[in-house]
């Protein structure tokens, strides 16, 4: 049926063959609906009040403070693109649709921003308002709104908050959505009034999820309580440049770099501390004694050398700190790992076109409705008053266009990895802590926290000259423990230390500017000098125009630190040497520009070559999986004078080879497993592709396998602060110095979510192993026996061992029969309604998620549906829109999103579009007046 008919339900798609039984969106409704009606004090929701939350989208609105009227026209999956005479109306009436299908979206976001969460759901949300308030994100964005932005965007800001509020006007929570009417039956939440802060403030937000390497610092530390600096290095390996190419291979920076720096650093410990930019084993192994202070006895797997024991009060600080992390709702992406995109583009020279094309699609974890609202924004005429013709994806609750293009220019974004946080460890000395051998006073606030159905909270902020102190903000955080082992010039512990974070976007920035200088930008100089003003989060940026040119450039504040820290270790925050010196100028950020390969590739891999470079961007690059699978099959296509499609471009994304079963599976097939079941299984990868369709009985158990040799020969390694909840070992002691009798040996149960649980299994994951196979006997491949299950002691034992736990946890998990297996029944994705669709009742989650959908893809795939091999095969990460624009021919560019248009549960505009996304196909992205009005299902006018 057209999808402007009937909603999906959200069950996987007809490709797959398993779409459980769909039914009448009408009927399920109306069983919810009585449902609901028998246990919420006796009310009984009708369809019609359901259906009043829908927004008009056809005949004609008042829109108070328009100075003309604007016309808002919608395809059949209900994308709207607006047309306007002047900016402010454009805004304006962007404000209003996007309310129209997402406000409760947008208000939640903007009580996460703010610290507000308890003022909608109760006091489960405290603790997160606590660590949000101490972060101080809406602080940040007031501030970045009185002092820092361009007087034309806050213009821009007013009119967008006019719009949303015009659409409140009048009306109640239950007239906005079916969440506001199910927190009515617990709470008298009213939505508020829209501010221009609202929207800066979800940019903070978004920073923090692609904040960079915070999370590694934790890992680092909490891995010297197990392992010794060799070890850790062994799991921190360097970028494989020779292997995986960089972003940047031909490009440029300024000469005068080192001449730019601020704060009196010299050029030389730029240079010096490139090191640390491919995680190489000297800078982490060298950081890691340096603040675990692991002792001797460095070698052995079981990380019980002496003085490990010292570490156990900083891994209580670290591990409360990442639980606080855990449970902090994630923004747009998974907290900070694992989270990755692909962009590429190719020049004219290789196209059918004779254009460029370009391709998107951003990696971040799975929500609904899908953090990514798609619209087009015109002006009627192109002029000095009107100045935007634009159409791309945005966030629900912010004005202008993140990724897309104009009628001139085409862009696209992947995280770039660079590092913009440290971790500090502070000596706290009574009202103020150490720095620079004297107690400088804490800078301090009083916070209020409102609670619905419950008192309200005070809680007091302390910083220092580092940041805010994060340990205040969890018991576990308060105080370190006697014998954390810092470097023989640390001060007296007395009652610990604390955490405190320096992270750019707790700095005012310039960000909201860069967003609509890039919406108007005509050319490369326009673009450049545009995300120049895009400071938080560094991103890498891709571009493409329509006069047959390509480029790439690396905006953002990243610090520059002295040449004893990297960044990545948790460092002294009493010592001036580890304070940040400046920050890397713009002119001297890496960039390229029509290079003569033709085409670019950014996939969070290395930015550029540190032989090449004279500033550390990051110890903590993605290893390059994708970036290069994406490079090969550029490179196949255009092969002997071969020209790459729009299509080509969309099957590119949907590329689901495994690098890593390439790697592993003929070793694999060598291996004689006895056992006549296990064998059976082996059979499976004998001639498979690496291809991990959904379909794939062989992806799923290579994928077992492959969890399996990480659990064995890592993950059973690891302190519990990184293991999964659930996971409890017998494990030695860590202050002993050799091997524990079994009776000594204590039980350990795992600590973190399991989602977010190490060894995840990505490509960080691939170089570990990919570096061991040529260490056929390192200590890394023992395990010992259990049960029935063998010991190993080498490679090829524990890979045996490896694929007979694969073989009977698929029988566990999809029965004996391995002619019923395949990967997309390990391999599922669910879409949860963010707050609701979480914690509220059964009946309620019921109504607002969808799901399950059974994928293909993987790991570090371009196909990026990731999953962590920690905690299971489920999706936890996914390509949230995908995009090729043709720069050729605009009306000839696709797109998709994760759900739809609306945040409606019962719209057909909810998940229309995720059945498609599954499937891989791409829908028409009409952008010149004529397609737009073609594709037009309905139309809405909005008068003064």
């Amino acid at each position: 049926m057209p999808p402007n008919t009937t909603a999906s339900t959200g069950q996987q798609p007809g490709k797959s063959g398993r779409r459980k039984g769909r039914k009448a969106r009408l009927i399920v409704l109306v069983l919810v609906l009585a449902l609901i009606g028998g246990v919420a004090y006796g009310s009984y929701w009708s369809i019609s009040t359901v259906r009043a939350s829908f927004p008009q989208t056809k005949g004609t609105l008042t829109l108070k403070g328009l100075s003309g009227p604007v016309e808002v026209k919608r395809d059949n999956y209900g994308i709207p693109q607006i047309y306007a005479s002047s900016d402010a109306d454009l805004f304006m009436a962007q404000g209003y649709v996007q309310a129209q299908d997402r406000f409760y979206e947008m208000d939640v976001r903007r009580h996460m921003a703010s610290g507000r969460l308890s003022e909608m759901f109760g006091k489960s949300q405290v603790d997160n308002d606590e660590f949000l308030r101490t972060l101080g994100w809406d602080r940040v964005a007031k501030q970045e709104y009185d002092t820092k932005l361009s007087a034309t965007t806050k213009k821009y800001l007013q009119a967008y908050a006019e719009g949303v509020n015009s659409y409140l006007q009048g009306k109640d929570g239950e007239d906005i959505s079916l969440e506001y009417a199910a927190l009515g039956f617990t709470n008298e939440y009213k939505p508020q009034t829209w501010t221009p802060v609202d929207s800066i403030s979800w940019l903070k937000a978004m920073a923090w999820d692609l904040r960079g390497n915070m999370q590694d610092e934790i890992d680092r530390a909490l891995l010297t309580s197990r392992l010794g600096p060799k070890q850790i290095a062994d799991l921190y390996p360097q970028y494989p440049y020779s292997r995986n190419k960089a972003i940047v291979q031909e490009g440029q920076y300024s000469e005068l770099a080192g001449a730019f720096q601020q704060g009196g650093t010299s050029g030389s410990s730029g240079t010096s501390g490139t090191n640390g930019t491919g995680g190489t084993s000297t800078g982490t192994a060298s950081g890691a004694s340096g603040t675990g202070g692991t002792a001797s006895g460095t070698s052995g797997t079981s990380g019980t050398a002496s003085g490990a024991s010292g570490t156990a009060g900083l891994d209580n600080q670290l591990g409360g700190l990442t639980r606080v992390l855990d449970d902090l709702p994630p923004a747009v992406g998974v907290n900070g790992d694992g989270i990755g995109s692909n962009s590429w583009v190719v020049g004219g020279t290789h196209t059918i076109s004779g254009k460029p094309l370009l391709a998107n699609d951003p990696h971040l974890s799975p929500s609904l409705p899908s953090v990514w609202y798609q619209m087009g924004l015109h002006c009627r005429s192109v002029s000095s008053t009107c100045q935007y013709d634009v159409s791309g994806y945005t966030f629900a609750g912010m004005p202008g266009v993140i990724i897309g293009h104009n009628q001139d220019i085409a862009w696209g974004m992947t995280n770039s990895g660079a590092d913009v946080t440290d971790l500090y460890l502070e000596k706290i000395t009574g009202d103020g802590y150490l720095y620079d051998g004297k107690v400088k006073p804490f800078e301090t606030r009083e916070e209020t926290i409102k609670v619905a159905g419950g008192e309200s909270k005070k809680i007091v902020v302390r910083e220092t000259n580092n940041g805010p102190l994060l340990s205040d903000r969890d018991e576990e955080l308060v105080k370190v423990g006697r014998k954390a082992i810092v470097d023989t010039a640390a001060p007296d512990r007395g009652d610990g230390y604390g955490v405190a974070l320096r992270w750019t976007a707790l700095q005012p920035g310039t960000t909201m500017d860069a967003v609509f200088a890039m919406d108007k930008a005509k050319n490369w100089t326009d673009f450049r000098k545009a995300a120049s003003q895009f400071e938080v989060p560094s991103q890498n940026l891709i571009y493409a125009d329509n006069e047959n040119h390509i480029g790439y450039t690396l905006p953002g504040k990243i610090p520059l630190r002295e040449e004893s820290d990297n960044g990545s270790i948790p460092a002294p925050g009493w010592d001036p040497k580890y304070r940040w010196t400046g920050y890397i100028p713009q002119d001297a950020l890496p960039y390229e520009y029509d290079p003569e390969r033709g085409y670019i590739v950014t996939a969070n891999q290395a930015v550029i070559d540190p032989d090449k470079y004279p500033y550390t961007l990051t110890a903590d690059w993605g290893y390059g999986a994708r970036s290069q699978r994406i490079t090969d099959l550029i490179q196949s296509k255009i092969k002997d004078g071969g020209k790459i499609s729009t299509d080509d471009m969309r099957q590119m994304q949907l590329d689901n080879s495994s690098e890593i079963a390439r790697l592993l599976v003929p070793t694999l097939l060598k291996i004689d497993p006895e056992n006549k079941d296990v064998r059976e299984a082996q059979k499976l990868l004998e001639g498979w592709d690496y291809t991990q369709d959904a379909d794939s009985a062989a992806a799923a158990y290579f994928n077992a396998v492959w969890r399996n040799v990480l659990k064995l020969a890592f993950g059973n390694k690891l302190p519990k602060e990184l293991r999964p909840k659930g996971q409890c070992l017998w494990v030695e002691p860590v202050n002993t110095t050799g091997p524990a009798d079994e009776a000594e040996k204590v039980r350990e149960c795992g600590q973190r979510d399991p989602d977010r649980a190490q060894p995840d299994g990505g490509d960080r994951w691939f170089e570990v192993v990919r570096k061991l196979m040529d260490q056929p006997d390192s200590e890394w491949w023992s395990t010992p026996k259990v049960g029935t299950r063998p010991a190993a002691h080498n490679r090829d034992q524990l890979f045996k061992r490896a694929m007979i736990d694969a073989r009977w946890e698929l029988t566990a998990k999809l029965g004996k029969d391995i002619d019923s297996w395949s990967w997309g029944r390990l391999h599922r994705l669910f879409l949860k309604n963010q707050t609701l669709g979480t914690a509220g009742p059964e009946f309620i989650q019921y109504a607002l998620n969808r799901g399950p959908w059974e994928l293909g893809g993987g790991e570090a795939t371009v196909n990026a549906t990731g999953w962590n091999a920690a905690g299971g095969y489920g999706v936890v990460w996914v390509p949230s829109m995908r995009m090729v624009v043709n720069l050729g021919d605009l009306d000839k560019s696709k797109w998709i999103n994760l759900t739809g248009a609306s945040g409606h549960a019962y719209s057909a505009h909810y998940v229309d579009q995720t059945d498609k996304w599954a499937d891989g196909e791409l829908l028409p992205w009409a952008f010149s007046d004529q397609a737009v009005e073609k594709s037009t299902s309905d139309k809405l006018v909005l008068k003064p």
